[in-house]
């Protein structure tokens, strides 16, 4: 699994206070213990509004192409690494891609193969491209070629990235609804497993409303 997530921070107490803000118009009921019924009949009935009031933090490590899909999810805040300021090398090492073929009846959809010979070819490939470009990399930089030019040179999906994601809880929520669907490319879907697995630290109540776990694909594979 080629991702990382880390907390940073999040609201106190999320789940209850969000039932709390969620009884504003009911001051005699806001302490009411039973914040499992209330919000899951909010996410049942589509009250989704005081979702907001609740933010929570991430710091999420993964490859530059599976970071450039994140960064579409303009509801959410970002501060990213900067390869134009600090040399890319000082972040993690990305793991090699798995060997998967692509699916002839859905576009969306790769297969991982068996083939011994192609799973041989396809790791040495990614090796020889990603020392090729990292020694080509440093070259640049001893030349003089300003970072900003010379991180062109790194495969994107070889090459890691870290941002910090900031969010509100229904930022997150529509986040992890799109990118659990099985359609997601299997990298990212692995990412925003390990943000529900944080999540569920920080709001138990939500997240089981939302992402119930005998969901299969909402599991950590």
């Amino acid at each position: 699994m080629i991702n990382q997530v880390k907390f940073v921070w999040a609201t106190p107490d999320i789940d209850n206070t969000l039932a709390k803000i969620a009884r504003v118009s009911n001051p005699d009921n806001q302490d009411n213990p039973n914040i499992k019924g209330l919000l899951t009949y909010m996410m049942t009935h589509g009250h989704v509004s005081p979702f907001e009031m609740a933010n929570v933090c991430l710091e999420l490590n993964t490859t530059r192409d599976i970071g450039r899909q994140v960064l579409r999810h303009k509801s959410l805040n970002f501060q990213e690494f900067s390869g134009r300021y600090q040399d890319m090398t000082k972040l993690d090492n990305a793991p090699l891609r798995e060997c998967r073929l692509q699916d002839t009846k859905n576009r969306q959809n790769s297969v991982i193969t068996e083939d011994t010979g192609l799973n041989a070819w396809w790791e040495q490939a990614q090796y020889a491209v990603n020392d090729k470009a990292l020694d080509l990399y440093e070259e640049a930089l001893e030349l003089g070629i300003a970072k900003e030019q010379a991180r062109a040179l790194l495969p994107e999906g070889l090459t890691m990235s870290r941002m910090y994601a900031n969010g509100n809880l229904r930022s997150w929520i529509f986040y992890l609804k799109q990118r659990l669907d099985p359609t997601t490319q299997k990298e990212h879907r692995e990412l925003a497993q390990q943000v529900l697995a944080e999540l569920r630290l920080v709001a138990p109540v939500t997240m089981e409303a939302f992402f119930p776990l005998e969901n299969n694909h909402n599991k950590a594979s």
